[in-house]
């Protein structure tokens, strides 16, 4: 895992709850807590983290993963503008996830893991079908609900399957209103 997710985990973390909780959580997970941007660091350290904060709060690690990903997209906004920029909407932003946000992020920070989208349009849907060895689906949901935040736009989002679940492939549905 690439070090700009534990370093966004860290700021969203700290700019919340402070940085005595942030300092709590790598007690707890037993990390020294350096993450440079463009290191890589072994995916155990995330789950650590997380599972350190679902002990320490109370609250499923899914959850967590979901709240992060809607927190930090703002981060990541601010971060790479030009993905957001060149989007008019959350619909064009989420499709481009494949084509051109994943390719520049492997550019970027060298054997970066992405995971692989598969989507279906309808009018006012968007199936996102995800897949990724790291399971972390609920990231990607708090990422396309801080999307639509983004864009001021109103969706839901159902989970019709997981991997989680046994399932082979995540599936989202978003739902414009």
């Amino acid at each position: 895992m690439k070090g700009i997710i534990f370093n966004l985990l860290e700021e969203v973390v700290c700019e919340h709850h402070g940085d005595a909780v942030w300092d709590d959580l790598l007690e707890a997970a037993e990390s020294d807590g350096i993450y440079t941007s463009l290191g890589s660091y072994p995916d155990a350290q995330l789950v650590a983290l997380v599972e350190a904060a679902s002990q320490l709060t109370g609250t499923p690690v899914r959850s967590l993963l979901h709240w992060f990903g809607v927190q930090a997209l703002p981060k990541l906004a601010q971060r790479y503008p030009k993905f957001f920029d060149d989007a008019p909407d959350a619909r064009s932003l989420i499709l481009s996830v494949n084509t051109i946000i994943h390719p520049e992020v492997r550019k970027l920070y060298s054997g970066a893991s992405c995971p692989h989208f598969h989507f279906v349009e309808a009018p006012g849907t968007l199936s996102l079908g995800y897949t990724s060895p790291r399971k972390l689906c609920d990231l990607a949901h708090g990422f396309v609900e801080g999307v639509a935040a983004h864009y001021n736009e109103t969706i839901t989002l159902e989970q019709p399957s997981c991997m989680h679940d046994g399932a082979a492939v995540c599936q989202l549905v978003a739902t414009w209103h």
